[in-house]
């Protein structure tokens, strides 16, 4: 079973992103945070996203996205979650403005991790109760824990 845990850091988390208005803008802000983590080219990783979009939406409704790209420099899943400071249209299934924004990043031969770490990032973002949590918290290891908890605890 692929942990979100095992995919994000700490500081992994980004409170309330602002000055973005298009999901290009997101996705490039998001690129940028994770070309500096990871020593990656920005621009490429990037591309690699907006290609992946132009597949399809990555925006799964009820507020949440979850853009995600492989390639193949990586060695690992890794995962930046943000909240924007005001919703932005990822042309959702809903057709409701997204404002929690899940990155996944993948290495080439992580097909079946990559699917389950989607599919559990997913699970975990379904919960009504903790996306309203998510919202409102402020402290950003409070949202990490929230993220990182086992599913059964989101109740909480």
């Amino acid at each position: 079973m692929v942990e979100i845990a095992d995919i994000i850091a700490p500081d992994g988390i980004i409170l309330d992103l602002r000055s973005c208005h298009s999901k290009r803008q997101v996705l490039k802000e998001l690129s940028q945070h994770a070309a500096a983590a990871l020593g990656l080219d920005q621009q490429h990783l990037l591309d690699a996203l907006m290609d992946r979009e132009r597949l399809g939406t990555t925006g799964i409704g009820h507020g949440i996205a979850i853009p995600h790209a492989r390639l193949p420099e990586l060695d690992r899943l890794v995962g930046l979650f943000a909240r924007l400071e005001q919703p932005v249209d990822f042309e959702s299934l809903d057709d409701q403005p997204s404002d929690l924004i899940f990155l996944l990043l993948a290495p080439d031969s992580a097909d079946a991790d990559s699917l389950k770490a989607l599919a559990r990032i997913s699970r975990v973002l379904r919960d009504p109760a903790l996306r309203q949590r998510l919202r409102q918290e402020r402290d950003r290891e409070a949202v990490y824990r929230m993220l990182t908890q086992k599913p059964e605890c989101h109740a909480a």
